[in-house]
């Protein structure tokens, strides 16, 4: 088994294979996977540190593994206008919801009380299969060192 558990510069390195996670995957210190040319894979982390979409890992024997989100059951809520999408994004935010949020679209984990909440200012929502990488928040950001 490959064993991870160290983060390097993406921008330094040539990538040997990868592994593709679900978001709840990629927030656990500990994981046991397979990587995407078929070799298992144990990631060790450091608690508080969760794997991003991007990450490269390196293995003990010097393979650089890269993170890849896997396509997972989500709601994207959809505005046709500024005023409505900052305010759902006050709601939902308010919730204290993980979101990922674009140019007038929130997505979510499938949850019917926020869609619900969503449909009551005007959104469309589609529930389909897409990559959930939401905000970080103000107090974990991406900003971990790649040394």
């Amino acid at each position: 088994m490959l064993k991870a558990s160290e983060r390097v510069n993406n921008s330094e390195v040539e990538v040997d294979d990868s592994v593709t996670l679900d978001f709840d995957t990629r927030k656990k210190v500990r994981i046991k996977s397979r990587t995407d040319n078929g070799y298992d894979l144990g990631i060790f982390l450091q608690r508080g540190h969760p794997l991003f979409i991007g990450d490269i890992l390196k293995t003990d024997c010097g393979l650089h593994i890269e993170v890849k989100g896997l396509p997972e059951e989500v709601s994207t809520a959809y505005a046709t206008d500024w005023d409505t999408f900052s305010k759902i994004c006050y709601h939902l935010g308010n919730r204290h919801t993980t979101l990922q949020i674009g140019l007038l679209w929130v997505r979510y984990k499938p949850d019917h009380v926020l869609d619900e909440l969503c449909e009551k200012f005007g959104l469309s929502i589609n529930h389909t299969l897409a990559i959930f990488a939401p905000e970080t928040g103000a107090y974990h950001t991406h900003a971990h060192s790649h040394n």
